[in-house]
């Protein structure tokens, strides 16, 4: 079994995160969950929050010697903001002043403040915002590279690009690996159209002057990914489901697509699904195009994996939308707190994590071993099989 789990909120002390079922034996490179930690925060239009934090991971269980151990790997990612948080967010009982309390009590539309204060009966919404806040998202970050490490035993590489932003261009970009294996790391979109970023740049100083936000479409693609992860045989077995249900978990996103996605809803199937022919020297079957995705069934079928996620606009607005304070029932404007105008190629990093996280689940599902060493023996003998086919 492999998963994962995190804590912690966005102004507490830090965010812990456990990984389980990581086999014993795998080289765990901390300078790359740092790295992927820092291509989190990338992205032209990011706010205030990007300046404070610069995250580093410690490692506090599972590795020894720079290998895991095959034992739980726990994970902790400091908030460096904490020191200006600690009356507000102290763990003990204490009396803090209401007004230097920075309650909430006008929530922000499109944000999990009043849901979530209907739920669990929160008068003030800060108990319900600094979890559902995406900082959480750095610990899948975290998490999330160490299931990179282990993918890579198998010729797995992952990688997202910006398609979309508010709307720029018309149609998402069609975009071949080598172009998005080419985008430079600082480029401030991580979109492989020079053009298209530089019109997406304009339209976030044009949104930040109003004090808006914007949303858009990040793809990731995953290349190497061996055929047969996932299972047609239960509802919950199906991979593309468990994709697509990592990836609406990002906050912010509402839509996932996978291949084609919905553009084939709206095509006749002559034009939608791949052929199918057989390579004899490299003995594999092989599709000349890839509407599917790299997914038939539930199943991977040995083509790069493709889906995208569909990002609403940031709901934090400098021009605050109208709201109601939950106290006095009275129309107001809602609260403010720090915010980008838009996290589109932040997302794209989170969504590489996501996918890593659920295809090192279906990798060890498929392959078990307790040592990478064993996972890499079984790992061959499945792919002699194939050959064999």
């Amino acid at each position: 079994m492999f998963r994962f789990n995190t804590a912690g909120e966005s102004h507490g002390r830090a965010l812990v995160a456990i990984v389980e079922g990581l086999p014993a034996g795998l080289a765990v490179n901390v300078e790359q969950i740092n790295r992927e930690l820092e291509r989190r925060q990338w992205g032209y239009g990011r706010g205030g929050r990007m300046k404070i934090e610069r995250d580093r991971v410690e490692i506090l269980s599972g590795v020894r010697h720079g290998l895991s151990l095959g034992s739980p790997v726990a994970l902790l990612v400091e908030n460096k903001d904490w020191a200006n948080w600690t009356e507000v967010m102290s763990v003990e009982p204490r009396e803090v002043l209401e007004e230097k309390s920075r309650r909430v009590k006008r929530p922000r539309p499109g944000h999990a403040d009043l849901a979530g204060g209907l739920k669990y009966g929160a008068r003030d919404l800060r108990d319900i915002l600094e979890r559902a806040s995406a900082r959480e998202t750095a610990a899948r970050v975290a998490c999330g590279t160490l299931a990179r490490q282990l993918l890579a035993v198998f010729g797995v590489e992952i990688r997202s690009h910006v398609v979309q932003l508010g709307g720029v261009p018309d149609s998402p970009l069609e975009v071949v690996w080598e172009r998005i294996a080419a985008i430079p790391e600082d480029a401030p979109l991580r979109c492989a159209d020079e053009e298209a970023q530089a019109a997406m740049v304009a339209l976030i100083d044009e949104k930040r002057r109003e004090g808006d936000t914007l949303g858009g479409v990040f793809e990731v693609v995953a290349r190497g990914v061996v055929a047969g992860l996932g299972s047609h045989t239960s509802w919950d077995s199906k991979l593309d489901g468990r994709l697509a249900r990592a990836l609406v978990s990002i906050p912010a996103v509402k839509a996932v697509s996978i291949g084609a996605g919905v553009e084939a809803a709206g095509l006749p199937g002559s034009r939608v699904h791949d052929e199918i022919g057989y390579d004899p020297e490299g003995r594999a079957f092989v599709r000349p195009t890839n509407r599917a995705g790299g997914l038939e069934g539930g199943i991977t079928n040995g083509e790069e994996l493709r889906v995208r996620g569909f990002l609403k606009p940031i709901s934090t607005l400098r021009r605050a939308l109208s709201s109601v304070d939950i106290d006095t029932k009275q129309e107001e404007r809602a609260a403010f707190e720090r915010s980008d105008v838009t996290a589109v190629p932040a997302a794209g990093v989170i969504g590489e994590a996501m996918v890593a996280l659920t295809l090192a689940e279906a990798m060890r599902e498929k392959f078990g071993g307790d040592h990478v060493a064993e996972m890499r023996r079984n790992f061959e003998s499945y792919r002699g099989q194939l050959r064999e086919y």
